[in-house]
């Protein structure tokens, strides 16, 4: 699937907080869910799992210590380029190339960080929301693999599969 191709997300956009923590309030991933979407990046080749930096206690943050390739994005939390929260909320904070940002905020996948909406940091800081079912748990995956790769990640998984298509298909027609 390309970014282009990528639909809307069901239903209204989940209330979230508007300050520090940036939580999602409703429409709560299930648990089962949050566990395989979490697994999925720590499968990652590279990907080492750790305390968050920047979020609340119970977060398990994403770190890339050795990219092997430049990053196309500023390492803006020292190799952190995402996160996920702890059961309660399931959503998650990912770095994404402004573009794909855009593009996931029009459909409903997801919002700015309040960070970005402040002007403390570009528009690079999304808000994914938790996937609720089979499907929103693949989109996920492929949103989590774009933030990844735009961190300087493999651009193929062990088993040779691509990984971020909607990273690559940003930088092209995104109607």
């Amino acid at each position: 699937m390309r970014l282009h191709d990528l639909p809307p997300r069901a239903g209204d956009r989940p209330r979230t907080t508007s300050s520090a923590p940036h939580t999602q309030l409703d429409q709560n991933a299930p648990t089962d869910l949050q566990d395989r979407l979490r697994e999925h990046a720590l499968s990652l080749p590279g990907v080492r799992s750790g305390r968050s930096k920047v979020s609340v206690p119970g977060a398990i943050a994403f770190f890339l210590d050795q990219p092997t390739r430049t990053p196309d994005l500023p390492d803006l939390f020292n190799g952190e380029w995402g996160h996920i929260h702890p059961a309660h909320d399931g959503s998650l904070h990912l770095n994404v190339p402004t573009p794909v940002a855009e593009k996931l905020i029009e459909l409903g996948w997801a919002e700015y960080h309040y960070v970005v909406t402040q002007g403390w940091a570009p528009p690079v800081v999304i808000m994914l929301y938790g996937p609720r079912d089979e499907k929103e748990l693949d989109i996920a995956k492929a949103i989590v693999e774009t933030a990844y790769v735009a961190a300087g990640g493999e651009q193929h998984a062990a088993d040779g599969q691509e990984l971020s298509a909607f990273h690559r298909s940003a930088f092209g027609t995104l109607s």
